[in-house]
């Protein structure tokens, strides 16, 4: 409820009524004027409540009426009034109703008591009232109420004294209050400027306004008190304390700063009265006075301890206040501070010249104010670097100087705090409690000195003990610690408040360049004037300065005491805060730049790790006691001796550097050498190793025997690990710059490392790699800027001989490219080939390093590259693919193993991703790993790998052709540009066929490797795929194909397989065995031989049209022709029979497929239909040669694909005639040079074409005949007499003839014979179609058929060599075989047959007297008969004589006249005789039937005689006639063998042959007409020879007869003359039919001239003979009668 409500009001008036009513009941008695007056003050209130609206108004105006009572009260010195007036004094007070001229009147009352001593507590609680609740006390009044407090205070009672004193305080304070309150008051109010300070009349303060100057007027006088001067307003002040006054001074400085700083007369004061009185106290000599009166005795010879505490607390307040007025004085004030903290000054002055020194390090922008004062003045004192300085010297003087008056300490009760001794001013101070051990309590410990350490303030404020002790007038004791607990406090708040204040500066500088640089990207920020903020581009620059002075001047100071307190500190937080101050510090250095102080404080860190550079130290025994040893180790050096101890106080430093390294590694720059280094040693000594990505991990390293973990330290070691690993990754938070440093200092550790590591194959320190690892993996993002050194670096690391330092340089090097490319940076690395291949590079690098095992994860590295980025390599192709095709043959095989894992992968994975200008490259990459020779596997593979390459190729051909002509184009301007010719290899060639021959080219390369597997994978992989995909290169390319690649390897070929060695190969190593016909290198590069040669005319035949439209055509057919010449001469029969079929090839001859073929296996495994392979197997009877006459049907045989049918009209392309006439050439020289048969008596070496091969020869020619028969003449015909001759002429070794013969039993042909005849029949039928003048080569087709039926009789000779007949060779004995010609004879023989059938009438065939060959050739077999090598011989050589004939004879009869057949004439005779007459005897083993069978065809020539010529006689030349008839005499009569047997001689007399001879005979003596002379010549000539013949068997046997007496005659000549009779008998019946003047008068002479004779014989003892006998005479009646005339029988 306030003062003023009504209520209030009502109960104040109530109230002061009662209280005058109580007072005058008090006075009635003893001081009725009292009494008196109390009533009438009731009238006078009454009459105020009544007349007055506002009742305190008036009240207050009639105050002094109304506190007259009272005054008059108090005037009586009851102590009862008094109390009771004083209270209604103090409630009028209370209510603001007390005039000033009433204060001044209750003012000298008090005053009154005072003097009297009455009542003082309630004068004091008066004084109060009036002075706090209103302003009416001013001038001489207030201070007489002020000087009546300090009177009260100096009373003897103890309460009056202390009430008084807080009073007093009270009431100065008011003062002030009231002061500040009218400053605000008048704070619009411009005033004029007051006039020039004087100093000649100090209280002239006519500017102040009244409560200011009352404040003025006190504060003055307070500095006269002090200064123990008369004071000049506090009238009637009796006595003072020195002690107070300068209480009371401090609280007003401390209270209301303001006051002196915005008023010019206050700050005089300051100036003029305050300062010089402090520094006149200050001085230790002074003498004190206390004023008149003189209280206790000071002593004065040395310093007091009350005074000299308050001095020091005002000394704090000026400083902390009034630093900007009193700048000079305040140096004076901070040197003594500095000299008091000297160790000559009495312990307790040090302590509390230490607690205010710590006041001002809580106070850093004073720091920084006398740092810019001071400091940096020219002729000033640091006083900065003093101040810091003299802390430091403290504190090392704790340690040096034994403290003498350390007891306290231990003499005080236990029991009070056990953690450190904290005096304050309630509590005892000093008692420093130590509860316990000794070892637990946190110390210092430094040479045997222990100080223990104390908590003696929060940290960031300087809450003091000594300062605040203002009871004590004694020194108190301090305890030990205590002094230096503030000085460590004052450092680490010095450190604290610096940093952080330059922190925040520099804070909020960097967010306003932040702010600009956001605000305007493009210009560069400067710190302009800055208007909001009021500083501008000078002022940053001067703060700058001021900090970088501030850290100069402290930092020596700082790190001397901060290192020696790191040596000394035994406890965990203790140490933890100093390392926390010096790593605050570094980092601060670091920031502004300052590079010394950063480095020395770093450099105090990592000492205090006890390692320096590689110098070890041990910690020393003195110490050991309070530190616990965590791990021992061996040192990091090249020569290890001793071993390092590591305590728990090394792993907080370690700590420590990590935080540092964490959180201010922008800031380290060079430091981080001394940092790794540090970092580095404590990895070692703990035994981490790196593992995945970098990240060290715990693992027992070092195998010292002397190497010792505790479990605290172990279980500490994955958190350290883990630190270690954030402090890496926090490098992506620092700009480029200083990551430059990181990296360097990694780079130039771990060249130490890789140094220590040379020469010993010891586990090196991988520290430095594993982390330039980490810190390339979390800068991924700028990795541009760092990759250089970084990858430059472990490249190095790579080449270390080493291996472990190696393995890690490798995995770090893979691991970054790795991560590098999977990164996604910004842009892509598809957009930016630039980084890409910059990541890429080193991977390439590693193909110099010749360590296999760097090889090896390269390549790996490479295989996961593939997996995982395969697809966006793009313009990194050629390095990665660089990388694979680096392989050498001396690298082992699984380095080529893996190797090829990447090849293949990229083949079968990444083709279509990558640029076309890298296909190139992959054919390279694959054709190297064909030709390593390391593993054939991976060779055989490869060729496979090409083999998909070009399937790629082809499906994809159209984009690549685009692609690779549009990059052709930006080369061709580049070179253009630079003035140079584009070069690449096949220049010409357009790009997209470029591509294909460098494919063929490597195939070709491969095609020659020494290994027989490889080249014949690659030579099948070659020609299926220029069969498969040449259709894709442009015409003038084949060129190229043919002339460098197909021709170029046939000839490499060539010259290997001729030049290869000849020597047995062992069987392949291993279990491996080799077929007799691979065993030597000649054997297998003949395989490749024949492959090549396959191939390359395999695309000559599939190509013709293509190849025939290139200018040389002719050329390269002619180098084929070569090429299959000398192969087909060469000394292999695998190779010389391929070279044939290529030749059939060629010519496009196609021929059945066997299914033995080899070569057709292999390559319809390949996938190449095997239409055209032809393996022109020996084709037996039973299968022809297919033929087609017309070109297109035959191309068309072959499959669509392969050839296309040619354009209407280029049919006659194909008949070029002089190619045709080429091949004929070489085939001529092929035929001659392989049949020739070898000169002299040939050695066992001689080599023999073989049967295949020259069947495959004879083979060709009927195809080639097509093409040539033009223009074949009569010399081609000869020359291929020869060959025919010579191939069927050789003989064949006995060990392949039962592949070869046929049984001997069996008449089949061989295949070569077969060939022969085909090709001469390709002849016949050719010349008979064709035109007249071919007809004249009949003749000599003849000719050499019949050469070849001479076989039949004289097989061939084949040079001199011996050959045995086929029945005695011994299979298994190296000797030559004959064959068995009688098939190919008899075959021929039918040949000529049936060509004479067809000829008989050419006229070349007449004129070249072919029938007189004919018989003169089959006069060999017929004469020879049953000496004939083969019985089929003769009879097949009868049968052809007899068509032959059946067909010549009329021919010859028409050309008698012509002569052409004269000599005909006797040769036939001669045949029929050699044949009817034969000097063989037919074989013992010859049975009846067969010999019947014989007999038959002897009666069969007998009929053609008398068919075919004797009803001709007259066309025929009359020897020859004489010559049949003389040998049907001679047939007619039996010619008798002795040798037969009884039983056998009825048929063995051949009586048919003989009856149809007599027949023949007997049919030619009367024919029937006689048409000529001629026939009548032949029937007379007949006729007499028959009966000269009967004549004379008939006279034989009648003398026979007599002669044998009873003997039978032998049975042959009895039927022969049984014979005779009958044919007697026949001829009487001829006679009888025949017409009387046919019959020559001669003949019926000779008739009748033979009965005598017959008459002879009637005498004969066999019963046969007279029984024919009697068939003969009985014809002889029917001439008997006598002749009519003489002249019937006359002559005709």
């Amino acid at each position: 409820m306030s003062t003023s409500s009504p209520e209030a009001v009502k109960k104040l008036l109530e109230n002061m009524q009662t209280d005058l009513r109580s007072l005058s009941m008090e006075c009635k008695k003893k001081f009725p004027p009292v009494k008196e007056a109390a009533e009438s003050g009731i009238v006078k209130i009454k009459t105020i409540a009544a007349r007055n609206m506002d009742i305190l108004a008036a009240l207050k105006e009639n105050s002094s009426e109304v506190v007259q009572p009272f005054l008059m009260g108090c005037g009586t010195k009851e102590p009862k009034i008094t109390q009771l007036c004083l209270a209604a004094i103090q409630r009028l007070m209370s209510h603001e109703v007390v005039s000033e001229a009433a204060a001044g009147n209750i003012i000298n009352m008090l005053w009154q008591l005072m003097e009297n001593g009455l009542e003082e507590l309630k004068l004091l609680q008066t004084v109060l009232v009036l002075l706090t609740t209103n302003t009416v006390v001013h001038d001489e009044v207030l201070s007489k109420a002020i000087v009546l407090c300090f009177r009260l205070h100096f009373t003897k009672d103890n309460i009056t004294n202390n009430t008084a004193a807080a009073t007093v305080r009270q009431v100065v304070t008011v003062v002030f209050e009231r002061m500040v309150a009218e400053d605000d008051r008048f704070k619009g109010i411009v005033e004029q400027p007051p006039p020039v300070q004087g100093n000649t009349n100090r209280r002239s303060v006519s500017t102040l306004r009244p409560s200011a100057k009352d404040a003025y007027m006190l504060f003055q006088d307070l500095c006269q008190l002090v200064n123990a001067d008369a004071p000049y307003w506090l009238v009637g002040m009796t006595e003072m304390t020195r002690t107070f006054g300068l209480e009371l001074l401090e609280s007003v400085l401390n209270d209301f700063p303001g006051v002196f700083l915005q008023h010019q007369e206050f700050s005089f004061l300051l100036k003029e009265r305050v300062c010089p009185l402090v520094i006149k106290l200050f001085s230790p000599n002074i003498k004190f006075r206390q004023g008149s009166s003189s209280a206790s005795p000071a002593p004065v010879e040395k310093p007091y301890f009350p005074i000299c505490m308050r001095l020091l607390r005002v000394v704090s307040v000026l400083i902390k206040h009034f630093y900007s007025l009193l700048v000079t004085e305040c140096e004076i004030f901070l040197s003594l501070l500095v000299k008091f903290l000297d160790g000559e000054k009495p312990q307790w002055l040090r302590a509390v010249a230490v607690e205010s020194v710590h006041r001002l390090c809580v106070q850093p922008h004073l720091l920084r104010s006398f740092c810019q004062s001071y400091d940096m003045k020219q002729h000033s004192t640091k006083v900065f670097r003093d101040i810091v300085n003299a802390l430091g010297s403290f504190i090392q003087s704790l340690f040096i100087v034994p403290n003498t008056s350390s007891t306290a300490s231990v003499s005080a009760p236990a029991g009070s705090s056990g953690s450190g001794a904290q005096g304050t001013a309630q509590g005892t101070p000093g008692t420093g409690g130590v509860s316990g051990n000794l070892t637990t309590q946190a110390a210092f410990e430094y040479r045997g000195t222990w100080i223990p350490l104390m908590t003696v303030s929060v940290q960031g404020s300087a809450k003091a003990t000594y300062l605040e002790m203002l009871d004590k007038v004694e020194p108190p004791s301090i305890p030990e610690g205590y002094a230096m607990s503030v000085a460590f406090s004052a450092l680490l708040d010095l450190v604290r408040g610096i940093t952080s204040m330059i922190e925040r500066e520099l804070a909020v500088e960097e967010e306003t360049a932040t702010e600009f640089r956001e605000a305007h990207p493009d210009r560069e920020w400067q710190p302009q004037a800055d208007v909001q903020r009021g500083n501008s581009y000078i002022d940053k620059i001067k703060s700058h300065l001021v900090w970088e002075e501030m850290v100069n001047a402290c930092w020596c100071g700082l790190l001397a005491a901060l290192s020696l307190l790191l040596d000394a500190s035994t406890d965990e937080t203790a140490t933890e805060n100093i390392l926390k101050a010096e790593l605050t510090m570094a980092s601060l250095c670091g920031r502004l730049g300052l590079v010394t102080p950063r480095d020395a404080f770093i450099t105090a860190i990592c000492k205090a790790y006890s390692i320096q550079g590689q110098n070890v130290q041990i910690i020393s025994p003195s110490s050991e006691s309070h530190q616990q040893v965590v791990a021992v180790g061996q040192p990091l050096t090249a020569q290890p001796q001793g071993t390092v101890v590591l305590t728990a106080k090394n792993i907080q430093c370690m700590r420590t550097l990590l935080n540092l390294a964490h959180c201010h590694g922008a800031v380290l720059g060079t430091s981080w050498q001394l940092v790794l280094a540090t970092l580095q040693h404590l990895v070692w000594i703990l035994g981490l190793k790196p593992g995945l990505g970098g990240a060290l991990k715990p693992g027992r390293a070092v195998e010292g025997p002397s190497t010792v973990l505790t479990t605290a330290v172990m279980t500490d070691l994955p958190v350290i690990a883990n630190i270690l690993s954030r402090l890496f990754e926090s490098s992506q938070y620092l700009d480029d710059v200083s990551l430059h440093h990181l990296i360097n200092a990694l780079c130039s550790l771990s060249l130490e490392a890789m140094e220590m590591a040379y020469g010993n194959n010891k586990e090196p320190s991988l520290f430095a790699v594993a982390k330039l690892l980490e810190t390339g993996l979390v800068n991924m993002d700028r990795i541009e800027i760092l990759w250089r050194p970084l990858t430059g670096h472990l490249l190095e690391v790579c080449q270390h001989p080493n291996s472990r330092m190696r393995e890690w340089g490798a995995e770090a090097l893979t691991a970054l490219i790795k991560a590098g490319l999977a990164y996604k940076h910004d842009p892509p690395l598809s957009q930016n080939q630039r980084l890409q291949l910059l990541l890429l590079n080193p991977l390439k690098e590693l193909s110099n390093v010749l360590h296999a095992d760097i090889r090896q994860k390269q390549l790996e590295s490479v295989l996961q590259i593939l997996q995982s980025q395969g697809d966006s390599l793009g313009p990194g192709w050629p390095l990665v693919l660089g990388v694979i095709g680096a392989i050498r043959n001396d690298q082992g095989e699984s380095l080529i193993r893996t190797a090829f894992q990447c090849l293949q992968l990229v083949v079968t994975d990444f083709l279509p991703t990558m640029p076309c200008t890298c296909l190139q490259i992959v054919v390279d990459v694959a054709g190297s790993f064909g030709l390593q020779n390391q593993e054939l596997n991976i060779s055989l593979t490869s060729i496979g790998l090409l083999w998909n390459i070009s399937d790629y190729f082809f499906q994809r051909g159209e984009a690549i052709t685009h692609e690779l002509e549009r990059e052709e184009e930006a080369l061709q301007k580049q070179a253009l540009e630079r003035g140079e010719t584009l070069n690449r290899p096949f220049h010409p060639a357009p790009p997209f066929d470029c591509l294909w021959l460098c494919l063929y080219a490597k195939l070709g390369e491969l095609c020659v490797d020494p290994r027989p597997a490889v080249r014949k994978s690659a030579g099948q992989t070659m020609f299926s795929t220029i069969a498969a995909h040449g259709t894709l290169l442009q015409q003038p390319t084949w060129h190229i194909v043919v002339w460098k690649v197909l021709f170029h390897l046939l000839d490499c070929v060539r010259t290997s397989s001729t030049t290869a060695d000849k020597e047995k190969i062992e069987s392949g190593g291993g279990n491996i065995l080799i077929h007799h016909s691979r065993d030597t290198a000649e054997k297998q590069w003949a395989e490749t031989w024949v492959l090549t040669l396959a191939g390359v005319a395999r695309i000559f035949n599939t190509r013709r049209y293509l190849l025939q439209q290139l200018g040389d055509f002719f050329e390269a057919w002619e180098v084929l022709l070569n090429h299959i010449q000398s192969a087909a001469l060469s000394k292999n029969n695998e190779v010389s029979l391929a070279a044939l079929k290529s030749f059939q090839e060629i010519l496009q001859i196609v021929t059945p497929v066997k299914d033995s073929d080899k070569a057709g296996d292999a390559l319809a495994a390949m996938g190449v239909p095997p239409v055209l392979i032809d393996p022109l197997s020996a084709s037996g009877p039973g299968r022809p040669l297919v033929r087609s006459d017309s070109l297109v049907e035959r191309l068309t045989r072959y499959n669509g694909a392969e050839l296309q049918a040619p354009p209407p009209g280029e049919e006659s392309a194909l008949e070029d005639s002089a190619l045709w006439w080429s091949a004929w050439n070489t085939w001529y020289r092929t035929g001659t040079d392989s049949t020739r048969p070898p000169i002299g008596l040939t050695e066992k070496l001689s080599f023999i074409p073989s049967q295949p091969f020259l069947t495959a020869l004879i083979q060709i020619f009927p195809a080639l005949y097509q093409h040539i028969k033009a223009n074949f003449s009569m010399e081609d015909l000869k020359k291929l007499g020869v060959i025919l001759h010579g191939a069927v002429s050789v003989p064949i070794s006995s060990d392949a003839s039962p592949f070869i013969l046929p049984s001997y039993t069996e008449a089949v042909l061989t295949s070569l014979q077969e060939a022969v005849h085909t090709a001469l029949d390709v002849l016949q039928k050719a010349i008979c179609v064709g035109p007249e003048n071919l007809q004249v080569m009949y003749p000599a087709i003849f000719e050499q058929l019949l050469l070849f039926v001479e076989f039949s009789c004289k097989p061939p000779q084949y040079g001199r060599m011996e050959t045995k007949h086929v029945a005695n060779a011994k299979y298994n004995q190296a000797e030559w075989v004959a064959l068995n010609y009688v098939p190919f004879a008899e075959r021929s023989l039918e040949v000529v047959v049936d060509l004479y059938h067809k000829t008989a009438c050419h006229k070349a065939v007449i004129n070249e007297k072919v029938l007189q060959n004919i018989i003169k050739t089959l006069r060999i077999p017929l004469g020879l008969k049953y000496a004939c090598p083969s019985e089929s011989t003769w009879k097949l050589a009868v049968l052809s004589l007899l068509k032959v004939l059946s067909i010549g004879l009329p021919v010859a009869r028409q050309h008698a006249s012509s002569g052409k057949f004269e000599t005909m004439w006797p040769e036939l005779a001669n045949a029929f005789e050699d044949f009817l007459f034969t000097k063989s005897t037919p074989p013992d083993n010859l049975s009846i039937q067969e010999f019947q069978k014989n007999e038959a065809i002897d009666v069969e020539v007998v009929q053609l005689i008398s068919t075919e010529i004797l009803p001709f006689a007259n066309f025929i030349p009359k020897d020859f006639v004489g010559q049949i008839m003389a040998m049907l005499n001679k047939g007619s009569i039996h010619s008798q063998s002795p040798s037969f047997t009884e039983a056998e001689i009825d048929v063995r007399m051949r009586e048919e042959f003989s009856k149809v001879c007599f027949e023949t005979l007997l049919q030619f003596s009367f024919s029937n007409k006689v048409s000529t002379p001629q026939e009548g010549y032949i029937s007379r000539m007949a006729l007499s020879v028959l009966l000269k013949r009967s004549q004379d068997v008939l006279r034989r046997y009648v003398e026979d007869e007599r002669l044998s007496g009873r003997c039978p005659l032998p049975r042959q000549q009895v039927t022969e003359i049984i014979f005779v009779l009958k044919a007697i008998s026949t001829l009487m019946d001829s006679l009888k039919k025949t017409q009387p003047e046919n019959v020559d008068g001669n003949t019926w002479a000779q008739v009748i001239a033979l009965y005598p004779t017959l008459v002879e014989c009637i005498t004969c003892s066999s019963s046969e003979v007279s029984s024919a006998l009697k068939d003969a005479l009985g014809p002889f009646k029917d001439f008997m009668q006598p002749p009519v005339s003489k002249v019937q029988n006359g002559e005709s």
